[in-house]
């Protein structure tokens, strides 16, 4: 368990706290690219505690203002995309993507008054579907190449959801491998199975089907320079293992098996909007062939609705279905991985006390987790870019995730270097 001051400085995450300052030395997913069109309006966004502006400009470059005019208080969004800028409506002050002031209507003639002026802004640029923002000081580092933002289009499927918590409850839940053998447990497949991306996810062989055979796997984990690798391995026969290899990506995502086999992956980064919201961007690639986007769509649609919210959330309990839970689903909420996830984390509080909490065998990940957080704030307090704050010349990140069926002889922790020939993809 973590102190309540620990867990004050992972989840307060506002400008001028050190778990902020921490998050603000990253950059930070600030908008799907489809909620900002070419030519579209000017988008009202929050994200770590601050209220900003997201536009393009008029050619169709991203910016980040804050919200309101440096002048008189008005709020940008409603401002008009014009002459280089974003201009106020109230008394037609302009701005560029720097935050620089370019024109002040009611100045006199020769006034030098907009050069003193210089708005609140943040460098903006787009990678794989998606805005990225960096708010923090200095110079911004690189943003690493991952490669689910640098496959085609056609070959990746992004979108986001609300959830109502701290970011990093649900990031948690990324790296709990155990939950899988309960929360997620479908009786009937159909609904879960017609909806995924990968054809085959039906058969006998369904990483489901494997959960529910080892309900208390071994679990290990190994720092990386990104984060922490994290083995989850359960027991099919005295031949054969089924090992997961996910990760936890420093600061606020992880990468796991998704639905495309070793052929790709899939990733949840929560991007803190306060202390106790978020949005979870979720991003699945293919590497060697375009993804099925109406799948995607189709399996999303059974969590997440208009706006990328849920129909199914705490006020109304998830619509949990006690008949469901004799016959079909383990949570009685539906076939959908998202509505649990949230259920799991939202129903902890809007941010959970970790002080009360008591930690077992399978949170190897979580508690490594943590400890790197809190390392991460330490060295950002001391001056030192925290792990995984790239900089020119910087290696890739290798990040290695895979769920398998292995013969119990081979080492799971190196195996996955070189190919193996008694290995067994699992969907």
């Amino acid at each position: 368990m973590l102190s309540k001051e620990q867990n004050a400085l992972l989840t307060r995450i506002g400008p001028g706290t050190p778990g902020g300052d921490l998050l603000r030395r990253y950059w930070q997913p600030v908008a799907l690219a489809e909620e900002l069109p070419p030519g579209g309006a000017p988008l009202p966004v929050r994200i770590l505690g601050e209220d900003l502006v997201l536009y393009r400009d008029e050619e169709g470059r991203p910016g980040l203002l804050g919200l309101h005019c440096p002048h008189r208080g008005a709020d940008l969004s409603y401002g008009r995309l014009e002459d280089g800028g974003l201009r106020c409506l109230y008394h037609g002050w302009l701005f560029d993507r720097t935050g620089r002031c370019l024109e002040q209507p009611g100045e006199p003639a020769g006034s030098t008054f907009y050069q003193r002026v210089r708005h609140t802004a943040y460098p903006c640029q787009e990678a794989g579907d998606l805005v990225f923002a960096y708010l923090g000081p200095g110079e911004p580092p690189l943003l690493p190449d991952y490669e689910f933002l640098r496959v085609p289009a056609a070959q990746r499927c992004v979108t986001k959801v609300l959830q109502e918590c701290s970011y990093l409850q649900a990031n948690e839940g990324n790296i709990d491998p155990q939950h899988l053998s309960f929360l997620h447990r479908q009786f009937d497949q159909s609904d879960w199975a017609q909806n995924r991306a990968r054809p085959g996810a039906a058969s006998e062989q369904t990483s489901m089907t494997l959960f529910g055979r080892d309900v208390a796997p071994t679990i290990e984990t190994e720092e990386t320079d990104f984060g922490v690798r994290i083995y989850s391995v359960r027991k099919m026969s005295a031949e054969q293992n089924y090992v997961r290899i996910s990760s936890f990506i420093m600061p606020n995502l992880a990468a796991f098996p998704g639905n495309t086999g070793v052929d790709g992956y899939s990733v949840h980064w929560h991007v803190p909007i306060d202390d106790t919201t978020h949005w979870k961007y979720l991003l699945s690639f293919r590497r060697s062939a375009p993804m099925d986007q109406e799948a995607f769509r189709r399996y999303m649609s059974l969590g997440v609705g208009p706006g990328y919210r849920m129909p199914r959330n705490q006020a109304n309990r998830y619509l949990q279905d006690r008949e469901e839970m004799r016959t079909r689903t383990f949570s009685g909420m539906g076939a959908s991985f998202h509505v649990h996830d949230a259920y799991a984390t939202e129903t902890q509080g809007p941010i959970q006390d970790r002080s009360q909490e008591h930690l077992g065998t399978t949170d190897r990940a979580i508690i490594q987790a943590r400890h790197m957080l809190l390392q991460a704030i330490r060295d950002v307090q001391e001056g030192r870019d925290p792990p995984h704050v790239l900089r020119a010349g910087a290696p890739p990140p290798e990040i290695v995730v895979r769920t398998e069926a292995v013969s119990s002889a081979l080492d799971h922790h190196t195996y996955w270097r070189e190919p193996a020939a008694d290995v067994v993809a699992v969907s």
